[in-house]
């Protein structure tokens, strides 16, 4: 029998989620089936259980991968000179992507997943755990800041994280209740926000 190469594994793999982002999207988490997810995925029932053996296992994965692009992207941004260039490419690069019809659709899904934690404990753990991550990777981005003086040691850097990860969400939904809602007004005022943080030092001298 001949080895499957790990790049079609990956493609089966990534296949099966993006079906199953579809389904949630349309169907929400607790209406959409396994059997659903066969049918948008075009595939086996035997192929999806090879790699998901429920619908939670399936969510864990979409969030895992959505974290591992969150924690690359952090990484990449700090390669910025200056603490305000480091975020304003985190900024540009999460509002950016709501512009993304497939982005769109992840968020939607998202959303559902934030109603769906209130009732499901392991749903619970895999939205804590995708705010939880990306607040711990911006807060040390911005204690960096602190202890090379780009941001005031007065500032709190947790909760500046906290009011920048709500600031976004708060839009997802904006975005998903109004297709009128455009993004370029709201980055203009995180900007201004963004500028205020770096600024606080120069003020005081």
């Amino acid at each position: 029998m001949p080895k499957v190469s790990q790049s079609y594994l990956d493609s089966r793999r990534a296949q099966i989620l993006d079906a199953a982002i579809v389904r949630f999207s349309r169907q929400g988490f607790h209406r959409t089936t396994m059997q659903d997810i066969v049918a948008q995925s075009r595939l086996s029932p035997g192929a999806i259980y090879n790699y998901f053996k429920s619908k939670e296992a399936i969510i864990g994965a979409i969030a895992d991968a959505r974290l591992t692009k969150e924690r690359q992207l952090m990484t990449d941004a700090q390669n910025e000179t200056t603490a305000a260039d480091v975020l304003r490419r985190i900024r540009d690069a999460y509002f950016g992507e709501l512009k993304d019809p497939k982005e769109r659709l992840r968020r939607r899904v998202s959303i559902q997943l934030w109603a769906e934690a209130q009732r499901s404990p392991k749903i619970l753990k895999v939205v804590r755990r995708s705010i939880e991550e990306p607040l711990k990777l911006l807060t040390g981005i911005l204690a960096g800041a602190q202890r090379s003086g780009e941001i005031s040691k007065e500032v709190d850097a947790e909760a500046t994280a906290r009011f920048l990860i709500a600031a976004f969400h708060g839009l997802v939904l904006q975005v998903e209740w109004d297709d009128n809602v455009t993004t370029k007004p709201y980055f203009a005022v995180l900007d201004s926000f963004l500028k205020s943080l770096t600024s606080t030092t120069t003020r005081k001298k």
